[in-house]
């Protein structure tokens, strides 16, 4: 064996077959499409520290605000410069780089392994993988999601679904990073981006699909979860310490600014 299938794979692989062992003995029948559910929900979790790597502490998050509303202020009159000097402030954080170009390759490596797992593996290719010490799973695999969808060929409406929360995820993002979108980054990220990626993975696996629609929605959750966080983190600080938020700004009403991490993009 190579050692993308041995060291990368064959894990992955194992760990899936694993949580559809459990699922049959939670429910009444074995049902992949919840085991991708669960793993999706592993995934994420496993990358949550890698994500943490990049994200900003409630303290930095809050003076890097500061710094966006003085810039707002003194260079009202030149809008252009204004965006660039933003951009500057959101990257000097090199761990959010370093985080976010690991996550790329993780979820590029999650990818080849589904799309293996959904065309091949599971309808008998790979189960020699499967651990030794691995519970015995009665085969062949169910590849029926709830009765109804076939994770081993494409679906048009979990494709839909997809689109959707891709859509959902771009919203949240715009709105909640500190630079105001534009109509043209709005039209080509929450319109524009889910139409392209539901001609692209038209024709991949259903099972792909449901893991996309739990990672976007898990990241959804963190996102809105972060963002209060920091709310209450800046109202707090506002609350105590009044005389930073007055020199800060002394012309624009006092309301927190929104500068969370960027919403995690798992496609």
């Amino acid at each position: 064996m190579d050692i993308f299938t041995t060291y990368i794979y064959q894990p992955f692989f194992n760990i899936l077959v694993g949580l559809y062992w459990l699922v049959g003995r939670l429910f009444s029948e074995p049902d992949m499409g919840i085991a991708v559910i669960l793993f999706a929900v592993a995934v994420r979790l496993i990358l949550l520290p890698i994500d943490m790597l990049g994200e900003r502490s409630d303290e930095e998050k809050f003076q890097i605000s500061e710094k966006i509303k003085k810039l707002r202020h003194d260079l009202e009159s030149d809008p252009i410069l204004q965006r660039s000097e933003i951009k500057k402030v959101m990257r000097q954080s090199p761990g959010a780089i370093i985080s976010e170009l690991f996550s790329v390759l993780i979820q590029l490596i999650i990818i080849l392994i589904l799309y293996r797992i959904f065309t091949t593996g599971l309808e008998g290719e790979d189960l020699h993988l499967i651990y030794p010490f691995m519970p015995q799973i009665r085969e062949p695999i169910n590849l029926m999601f709830l009765g109804k969808f076939d994770l081993s060929k494409t679906n048009s409406a979990l494709n839909i679904i997809q689109s959707l929360m891709i859509a959902l995820s771009e919203i949240i993002h715009l709105n909640f990073q500190a630079i105001k979108p534009s109509r043209r980054d709005f039209i080509s990220l929450v319109i524009l981006f889910p139409i392209v990626c539901y001609g692209v993975f038209i024709f991949l696996p259903a099972g792909k699909k449901v893991f996309i629609i739990t990672s976007l929605a898990f990241g959804v959750v963190v996102s809105l979860v972060r963002q209060l966080l920091y709310l209450y983190y800046s109202f707090s600080h506002r609350f105590k310490s009044p005389e930073v938020s007055t020199e800060a700004s002394s012309s624009e009403p006092q309301t927190p600014e929104i500068t969370p991490p960027a919403t995690q993009k798992t496609i």
